[in-house]
């Protein structure tokens, strides 16, 4: 899906497009719509460079249990 954003709106408000790309997937983000990969698709940031942006805001990452798990496990395959 397209979402089309006026360019007297981006005007108006004095941000830029990447700002509004980079509050849409921060919000997203914070209310646990999508997850964070996608957040930083969305940002059109590396996954990395947008949990830098999250950690500058305090915005703390969703890393549940089940997600510690699975990395042990990976990280246990390495050779």
């Amino acid at each position: 899906m397209l979402v089309e954003i006026s360019d007297e709106i981006i005007a108006s408000s004095h941000l830029t497009i990447e700002e509004v790309r980079l509050g849409l997937a921060i919000w997203l983000f914070q209310e646990k719509k999508v997850s964070l990969g996608k957040c930083a698709k969305v940002a059109g940031m590396h996954k990395m460079i947008f949990q830098k942006e999250l950690a500058k805001r305090k915005i703390a990452i969703h890393y549940t249990e089940e997600d510690f798990e699975r990395d042990l496990k990976s990280v246990n395959q390495l050779p």
